[in-house]
């Protein structure tokens, strides 16, 4: 996205709002570690209710490991003047984090084989940490705050630990931090029952409903402005993402796995202009990215109208070395006041130095104009985790240049030429659904955002071939004839056309059809649930052990002989008569 006026602008705005940082001192608040750590999530009460000036301080995933603490030592004291900066200035000041606390390996591997992440020690240590700070903290659960899975045997019982230990009544919390503004949290609260992958940060139906319920008693027409704060961001916000890893194992947005929960998030961000910014961590990913901050609002020159409301989305980086992905070290920084705020990054690589990010001024209780602080600062290596998203355009901008549209029959021929991993295309297909090509892989996107929801074909299979959409609907009933389909072709006739999207490769003549899975998705839930996986191996590595004793198999042999078949699916067939995969568990079909 392109920076809005950037040196301009951003010399206009910074002086107004650095006037709320400088504004005398009302009142003390809570500074002792102790007091500030048991300070009650859910808090009604900012600590100066004359003051409209605030400041909240925002950590990324900490991944706290007791072996390496010198980062953690370290970036607590380059917080600490900053934070009392705002406590002798206004006094309405608070320390945010966006959870995955721990480590997930063992912090003592000559001992034990216990992952460190969501134990008991682990949320102790975290508790103790954060409230050493000298202001109240608030802490919402990511993927990784509930595995401790040596110590509890369900979420339930992990997650009363976390909450106890950070002095939690419940997952979420809210914070009047200032005069009508409110800091609202959501955490993840599942992990051993994950339908998929654990590490999906997943919102529990009742918070989802109390998040609702806060925002429509906290309009924008009353003058109520929101933070929010989540492990990962929603669905639609826009940031950068790594579609590598979050993206194609469906753990990328807040309930990505269900899709009208996923798009919940964006549609309450839509009606409700009260939320002004949101904030997230989980991808590892520095701050130095202009995408690293989307606003809801661009000049039409600059490319079509985002529709994310009111409301800033920011990802937030990690404080320690070794858990960065690009090398940053980096926390967020909010100060605001009653005319907006700016966003800022404290730099652990550079002393805590404070660099302006974005500066965001209310023009009125539902519209705001936002201006980068920066230009993208780019290093060596940072365009693997820039990813192509495809752009529907509005009335004043058509469709990016990836789009493909279908021929006057019907028909789209997506790759004329064989597909690459340079290839991008993008296309609807007739119900709606998204389908496009980034990578060598082919992606699923959602219709409303645009934002990838998950692999459906990966290169290994894709790459080498091309792509067609083709019709496969009726032109007439027939009625089949098909053990098990008898008569379903005129009972599955409706109104949306019908396709069949195919993979075909013209030197040996093979064509594979890509079946959408039952709901209508197309992308594919391959990564499940870790409780189920961890028994899955537990299973392999048996299987390798009796073929080794009881078939005389060696070692190098048994990763190539020992082999797992899962369900459901292998044929379109109505009856059940067999089992296997062709070239897996049978031998491949000539």
């Amino acid at each position: 996205m392109a920076p809005l006026g950037i040196t301009m602008r951003a010399m206009v705005l910074a002086p107004v709002l650095a006037a709320a940082w400088v504004a005398p001192s009302l009142s003390t608040r809570l500074s002792s570690p102790a007091a500030a750590r048991t300070a009650p999530s859910n808090s009604n009460m900012p600590l100066c209710m004359s003051s409209d000036s605030f400041m909240v301080g925002v950590l990324g995933d900490l991944h706290m490991d007791p072996r390496k603490m010198e980062d953690y030592e370290t970036g607590k004291a380059q917080w600490m003047p900053i934070l009392e900066e705002g406590q002798k200035a206004h006094g309405n000041v608070a320390l945010c984090s966006l959870g995955d606390l721990g480590e997930s390996k063992s912090v003592r591997p000559k001992e034990t084989s216990e992952l460190f992440a969501g134990t008991t020690e682990c949320h102790q240590l975290a508790s103790e940490y954060l409230g050493s700070f000298g202001v109240p903290y608030e802490v919402i659960g990511g993927n990784h705050d509930l595995e401790g899975l040596d110590e509890f045997d369900t979420d339930k019982e992990n997650l009363d630990v976390f909450m106890k230990e950070h002095g939690k009544p419940t997952p979420q919390f809210s914070r009047l931090i200032a005069d009508k503004t409110l800091l609202v949290g959501l955490g993840s609260t599942v992990f051993r029952e994950a339908k998929y992958t654990s590490h999906e940060v997943t919102i529990d139906d009742a918070q989802l409903a109390w998040f609702e319920q806060t925002l429509i008693d906290h309009p924008s027409t009353d003058g109520w402005k929101i933070f929010v704060f989540t492990h990962a961001p929603p669905n639609g916000s826009g940031l950068r993402v790594l579609q590598e890893n979050h993206v194609v194992n469906g753990c990328c947005w807040l309930n990505h796995s269900d899709d009208k929960k996923c798009r919940k998030f964006i549609e309450l961000v839509r009606e409700h202009r009260s939320i002004k910014a949101w904030f997230s961590g989980h991808f590892h990913l520095g701050q130095d990215y202009q995408d690293s901050i989307t606003f809801p609002t661009i000049d039409p020159k600059d490319g079509p109208y985002p529709n994310r409301g009111s409301c800033v989305f920011v990802q937030t980086s990690v404080m320690r070395g070794g858990t960065s992905r690009d090398g940053r070290q980096q926390s967020r920084l909010i100060r605001g006041n009653k005319d907006g705020f700016e966003i800022c990054t404290v730099d652990h690589q550079k002393d805590g130095a404070i660099r302006l990010d974005a500066s965001i001024t209310y023009t009125d209780d539902n519209h705001e104009v936002g201006v980068y602080g920066h230009e993208d600062e780019q290093a060596q290596g940072d365009a693997y985790f820039k990813v192509y998203a495809p752009c529907a355009g509005d009335q004043y901008h058509p469709p990016d240049e990836c789009y493909v549209k279908y021929s006057e029959d019907g028909q789209i021929m997506i790759c004329d030429e064989e597909i690459t991993v340079d290839s991008k295309a993008w296309w609807y297909m007739a119900d709606g659904r998204v389908l496009g090509m980034l990578n060598g892989m082919l992606v699923e996107y959602d219709p409303s955002t645009l934002a990838p929801l998950g692999l459906v074909v990966g290169a290994d299979e894709l790459v080498g071939k091309k792509l067609a959409v083709i019709d496969s609907g009726l032109d007439e009933c027939i009625i089949s004839d098909e053990e098990g389909m008898e008569g379903a072709d005129c009972s599955a006739a409706g109104p949306v056309r019908e396709q069949a999207c195919v993979i075909y490769d013209e030197n040996d003549k093979s064509v594979t059809v890509i079946q959408p899975n039952e709901d209508g998705s197309y992308w594919r839930k391959i990564v499940r649930n870790k409780m189920v996986r961890m028994r899955e191996v537990r299973r392999v590595k048996a299987a390798k052990e009796f073929a080794q004793t009881f078939l005389g198999v060696s070692d190098e042999e048994v990763d190539e002989k020992v082999v797992a078949s899962w369900g459901p699916y292998t044929s379109v067939g109505g009856t059940a008569k067999k089992t296997g995969v062709a070239g897996l568990t049978a031998p491949a079909k000539k």
